[in-house]
């Protein structure tokens, strides 16, 4: 419910609060990363939480956060919900790195469930955390990745992901066309084989 304001509001938080933290930065104060990212979070949280129960349009309302902030040799991210990060490195597999707050999503990293399974699940677009709709408290997935030259993080909506299997992904990343934009092309292939919901992705190639 009010999913583009929801969305709305943590982009203008993002947009408000991290150049504080830019600055923080480079004036050679020590706040770390993690807290950095912890506060933005929390803060979007709150922001969304308190118009969510101020007004009766926007109660309940809510949504996914996935970002990445990037130095050098380094992707610090920040995640909520059920958008994903991948990172395809040069020399490995494709990994998701973030973790899709549901249960289904649980049920996948312990191994309970593969891919396939949790494809199929009645449950798997059921969320256990987002930004506001009502939760109480979260429990942002924050961490750091280490990275090299050529590899290529992708930040997509879940549309991609109801679309393409992580296979089909990892050939788009690793197969660059000079005449189509890597985000381009996951997104069409997603449309043209889901083009059930929202279907959004960045790709960024680390130099």
């Amino acid at each position: 419910r009010s999913g583009e304001f929801a969305s709305r509001i943590a982009v203008d938080g993002i947009t408000r609060l991290l150049p504080r933290s830019f600055k923080a930065r480079a004036q050679g104060l020590s706040t770390g990363f993690d807290d950095i990212l912890s506060e933005l979070f929390d803060t979007i949280h709150r922001d969304m939480t308190k118009l969510g129960q101020s007004y009766d349009e926007c109660s309940g309302m809510g949504a996914t956060l996935s970002l990445v902030w990037v130095t050098p040799g380094r992707v610090h991210f920040g995640h909520i919900g059920d958008s994903r990060i991948y990172l395809q490195s040069k020399a490995g597999p494709l990994q998701q790195v973030s973790h899709d707050h549901s249960f289904v999503g649980w049920q996948r990293r312990t191994g309970k469930l593969s891919e396939r399974e949790a494809r199929g699940h009645p449950r798997r677009n059921v969320l256990n955390q987002s930004l506001g709709a009502g939760n109480q408290f979260i429990d942002p997935h924050i961490g750091t990745v280490l990275y090299e030259p050529g590899d290529r993080f992708l930040i997509c909506s879940d549309g991609v992901v109801d679309g393409l299997w992580d296979q089909n992904i990892e050939e788009i990343l690793r197969s660059p066309d000079a005449d189509t934009v890597t985000a381009q092309r996951v997104v069409e292939a997603a449309l043209a084989r889901s083009g059930r919901d929202n279907t959004t992705a960045v790709v960024l190639e680390m130099a």
